[in-house]
């Protein structure tokens, strides 16, 4: 029995269905790809589901993303993309053929494909760059550069993101990660002014991506005040700040407060650098998250990739590290170790990837992802424990946008949800959602 395909539903997503089939090239790095990550080995019966009670839930608008855009995401759409003056007579009759043609466009995609069609998605601005301004700080007396892009407390959030002129988005669950997945990382109150988070020298870590089996981008973080009477001078390792507690110059105060900071620049290594620096649409995932490192303009400039937030709103996120060390290789990030702590951990939040389906954007050459949580909710982090989605019969996927998408394509048993587990390990990705137009 064949299934009749559903109609996508638009609403207010501007989206474009072609047919088409991908390079030899894109091929080639999707199958490395999947050759890293779990798949889904059930196979397909000859007897096809008979078409599901699914009923895809309706996204809401969000009311707390684009600084650029006032605040409003325009369904598929950035709403700086969207005109709000009058436009002339002449401009308006080429929208009226161009909508026209667009309506055409939908009757013929929404049509049943055939089982060897291929559909693809095409969302505009899949992925764009997004400029992080960099802080300067020591590891062992040698410099670190570092972002600082979510913390655990409000108070954190708020004077650094005045400081940096770049929002640093609250992650409470942030609070929640046991002190084997942080490194813990010095910062200064008082003395010489710099680069740190409060205005004075630059942070002191303990460990750098050097160090794989105990580097952590979540820190956490003790206070260096230096004491009525004595002279302040730069301390740029744990070993120079210890001793400078043992001769009652300094106070040493733990925080209870948890710091997403990635480092990009540390002694002899760097995070690295994608060579082809042209985005579209369906630039891969593979051979390096960044597009340039300025040591100097203290900057460094990430790929932000388009998904999909609980509610169907438009978020954007950057890829800084990850576990096991085959994906952190794959997509050119830092391996983290400590990270696989987090999988059982209230810190870490589901996201949602393809194994199979609608072709697009997604890590693994399939539509874009769907995250748990986005910024401004209570359940937002920046530490993803990756599932995947698979079709049971992909050549009749439909396109889901929201978390009640996947929970009634799942209960009508029309896909399969597991946990990522390539190279038999626990998965753990640091994706930290960010406004890239800001």
């Amino acid at each position: 029995m064949n299934i009749k395909v559903k109609k996508f539903r638009f609403g207010k997503m501007l989206l474009t269905f072609v047919l088409c089939s991908f390079s030899m090239n894109t091929t080639l790095k999707i199958i490395a790809f999947l050759a890293i990550l779990p798949l889904f080995t059930a196979s397909l019966t000859q007897s096809y589901f008979t078409e599901a009670d699914a009923e895809k839930g309706q996204g809401v608008p969000s009311s707390s993303y684009g600084s650029k855009n006032k605040g409003i995401v325009c369904g598929d759409r950035l709403c700086s993309e969207v005109s709000v003056t009058p436009k002339p007579v002449q401009e308006q009759k080429v929208e009226q053929k161009q909508k026209a043609e667009q309506k055409q466009t939908k009757t013929e995609q929404t049509t049943p494909q055939t089982a060897d069609a291929g559909s693809v998605l095409k969302l505009s601005r899949a992925n764009v760059p997004a400029k992080i301004p960099m802080h300067q700080g020591f590891y062992d007396g040698k410099e670190v550069y570092y972002i600082i892009t979510d913390s655990s407390d409000q108070k954190h959030a708020d004077a650094i993101s005045q400081s940096q002129k770049w929002k640093v988005e609250l992650a409470p669950l942030l609070k929640n990660a046991p002190a084997k997945a942080l490194s813990k990382t010095y910062m200064f109150t008082n003395g010489v002014n710099g680069d740190g988070v409060h205005k004075y020298q630059g942070e002191v870590f303990t460990s750098t991506p050097a160090q794989p089996d105990v580097y952590s981008a979540l820190t956490s973080h003790v206070h260096v005040t230096w004491k009525d009477g004595t002279a302040p001078r730069l301390l740029n390792s744990e070993k120079a700040i210890l001793d400078a507690e043992k001769k009652g110059e300094i106070i040493l105060s733990p925080v209870d407060v948890v710091i997403n900071m990635p480092q990009i620049v540390w002694p002899d290594g760097q995070m690295m650098v994608k060579e082809d620096k042209t985005l579209s649409d369906d630039t891969p995932y593979v051979g390096g998250q960044v597009l340039d490192i300025d040591t100097k303009g203290k900057s460094v400039t990430f790929i932000a990739h388009r998904g999909w937030g609980p509610d169907g709103r438009t978020i954007y996120y950057i890829v800084t590290d990850a576990t096991p060390s085959g994906p952190a290789e794959m997509m050119g990030v830092t391996s983290a170790s400590t990270s696989a702590s987090l999988i059982a951990n209230s810190a870490a939040v589901d996201l949602f990837q393809f194994g199979n389906g609608i072709k697009g954007s997604g890590p693994m050459g399939f539509q874009a992802g769907i995250a748990a949580g986005a910024q401004g909710d209570a359940n937002y982090s920046p530490m993803w424990r990756i599932n995947m989605i698979g079709w049971k019969d992909p050549n009749n996927a439909s396109l889901l946008e929201n978390i009640s998408d996947i929970n009634a394509y799942k209960n009508a048993g029309k896909i399969d949800v597991s946990l990522a587990r390539p190279m038999d390990s626990d998965h753990i990705v640091n994706c930290p959602f960010i406004d890239p137009f800001q």
